[in-house]
């Protein structure tokens, strides 16, 4: 399979790169495990020429499942070349999906390598160094993503396209309840969406151990200082080229990203 896990790699990544889609990968690059689908992403990510920041979680609610045909949440690589800051302006480019998505981002402190038992949720909370304000940006190689299939989405880097990253937090956020704490996103002159950190697999802080144990599982490593992205707090929010949009977490923060005209 490694020989087909980097032909297909290289596949999506020319897609990724040159903005376009393909319908489907030839029968004997398609991926049917989910471990098959984490192989060929493990390669995606060697033909960037930057790091990887971290991690993102898709498909943390049964909305989201529903919009991309899956059964559970899926985990991707967020690559450094595609990751911003608030306030910078950003191109609109292809992305097809043309959504904003609020997260809860969570930088870790120590690094997580594989093993037979899983992580609790208090190892992992421990290691957590900064909590972050967030927008993802995802989207699709595939034409029709939410009929290809799990194992294909997670080797299409489970929608991963574009992150932004907001300040840390006031360091008292421990002490809030992430899943009752209310996010708001919002197109300036347009709609405005609401939700809460329950969306996220009921809590932003389940979804992190989550996903530190799928790595786990998968034979991964969480590297220390590696960014773990939780999943849209809010229905994702249409966007187009020249919209500013703010995500805003009241006492935790905001952060807002420009899309340049057309």
């Amino acid at each position: 399979m490694d020989s087909n896990s980097r032909d297909a790699a290289e596949r999506i990544w020319n897609c990724w790169q040159n903005g376009t889609v393909m319908d489907d990968l030839p029968e004997d690059l398609c991926p049917v495990t989910r471990t098959e689908g984490y192989a060929i992403q493990a390669h995606l990510a060697t033909l960037s020429d930057d790091a990887v920041f971290g991690w993102k979680i898709a498909a943390t609610s049964t909305d989201g499942q529903n919009h991309i045909g899956v059964s559970g949440p899926l985990a991707g690589r967020l690559l450094g070349e595609r990751v911003f800051q608030s306030g910078q302006m950003l191109t609109f480019g292809a992305n097809r999906m043309a959504v904003a998505e609020p997260e809860f981002a969570f930088c870790m402190g120590r690094r997580f390598e594989p093993r037979a038992e899983p992580y609790t949720q208090a190892e992992v909370m421990d290691a957590v160094d900064t909590l972050h304000t967030a927008i993802e940006l995802p989207d699709s190689r595939f034409a029709d993503f939410a009929g290809v299939g799990e194992a294909v989405l997670i080797a299409d880097n489970a929608c991963a396209h574009e992150f932004v990253i907001g300040p840390p937090m006031p360091e008292d956020w421990r002490n809030t309840d992430l899943a009752a704490h209310p996010v708001e996103i919002s197109v300036v002159g347009g709609d405005t969406h609401v939700g809460v950190g329950a969306n996220v697999l009921e809590d932003p802080r389940i979804a992190l151990n989550w996903l530190i144990n799928e790595l786990r599982q998968n034979g991964i490593t969480l590297e220390a200082g590696m960014t773990v992205t939780t999943g849209t707090c809010a229905m994702p929010i249409s966007i187009g080229a020249g919209d500013r949009v703010i995500a805003d977490y009241g006492t935790l923060g905001c952060l807002e990203i420009t899309f340049a005209s057309p």
